[in-house]
């Protein structure tokens, strides 16, 4: 998340004992409405994530602003200036304090994350369109994928660019467009712009662990060539593009490692050996945006058909689709107490859900 793509996993949760008597499958089986719509965004947005305290959310669009809002009365706090391209990333430190956004202006920028100010701007001069952020479970390193087959991992505290990770195969120049750390914050997994996932162990070594196809499929002619590279002639995509990795996340409990992608499926690895578990099918659009509950029972996806689907993790059955965006759904999270859910739209709106038992106001 939020993939989290930023935001799917709960950095801080408010009351864990609350929580965990929650059981998020039967919460959100019984109903799922929509309380509020955030308008304000000139463009669509791209992102979208809750403050660890569970009071604001701060989204990121085509217009370049990034925008906080109160959760509670729906009022625009700020709109925070900087970025001079979309904004592709949104996510808070697990305290709170401190705001990171990825840009496809190369940049990524941290922010106070109670007053907005501007406190950081990480970039290096060989960097390409940032699309994709990861911040370690304890909030120290954040990982960025971008349109280029490096991903860097920074220092929070300090802005220090820590480590690159560069694959073995130097012939591969794949771009690593999504990123996501493992709760256990031992691993971090990447995507690619043709569907294929890396898994990384970040500290100690650095070290490529896994690779493995994915959603990318294998055709007869199979040759670096043929991978998906951006062919200026025709300005456009070969073929293998297809199978683009648009979201990753994991389970809280790091056992699962779950990927949508332009093929329009959802895939479920076991991790850390990532063996394929599950296809979860049913979007009829690339999967931009994966979500899971606190307790780890549910999976919410995001797609440009303009849907969002609940899924039972146990099962792999969708069993909530809300048809609610008039545009492609580009990010899900889950608040931190798993009792609310936004989403982002390219229709210029941010929603808000809840499930369980409606309460009188």
């Amino acid at each position: 998340m939020t993939p989290s793509l930023p935001g799917s996993l709960p950095g801080s949760v408010p009351d864990a004992a609350q929580t965990s008597s929650t059981d998020f499958l039967d919460y959100w089986k019984l109903d799922c409405r929509e309380v509020r719509t955030f308008r304000g965004h000139s463009h669509g947005i791209w992102a979208v994530a809750f403050s660890p305290d569970g009071l604001t959310l701060a989204s990121g669009g085509a217009e370049r602003l990034v925008r906080m809002w109160d959760i509670e009365t729906g009022r625009l706090l700020r709109s925070l200036r900087g970025h001079t391209n979309d904004v592709r990333a949104v996510v808070f430190t697990p305290d709170g304090l401190t705001l990171a956004t990825g840009s496809e202006d190369r940049t990524i920028r941290l922010w106070n994350g109670k007053t907005g100010e501007p406190t950081k701007i990480l970039f290096t001069r060989y960097d390409h369109n940032v699309c994709s952020l990861s911040l370690s479970p304890d909030g120290l390193m954040l990982a960025r994928g971008s349109h280029n087959k490096d991903i860097k991992i920074w220092e929070v505290t300090t802005g220090t660019e820590l480590m690159t990770l560069l694959g073995k195969d130097e012939y591969d120049h794949h771009w690593s467009v999504c990123v996501a750390f493992s709760p256990d914050g031992i691993h971090l997994a990447h995507g690619t712009d043709i569907g294929k996932i890396k898994i990384w162990e970040v500290l100690p070594s650095g070290e490529e662990k896994v690779l493995h196809d994915g959603h990318w499929r294998r055709g007869v002619e199979d040759s670096t060539e043929t991978r998906g590279y951006y062919i200026e002639d025709d300005g456009g995509f070969q073929k293998p593009m297809d199978y683009w990795i648009g979201a990753m996340t994991f389970t809280p409990d790091a056992k699962m490692l779950i990927t949508g992608s332009r093929d329009r499926t959802i895939k479920l690895f076991e991790m850390p050996q990532v063996i394929e578990k599950k296809i979860l099918t049913g979007h009829t659009g690339w999967i931009r945006s994966l979500a899971v509950s606190p307790d780890g029972k549910v999976l919410v996806s995001a797609s440009d058909d303009q849907t969002i689907k609940f899924w039972d993790l146990a099962t792999g059955r969708n069993f909530r689709t809300l048809k609610d965006h008039t545009g492609a759904v580009r990010c899900v999270t889950f608040s931190p107490d798993g009792k609310r859910l936004a989403s982002a739209s390219w229709d210029r709106t941010i929603k808000l859900w809840e499930g369980g038992v409606k309460t009188e106001e």
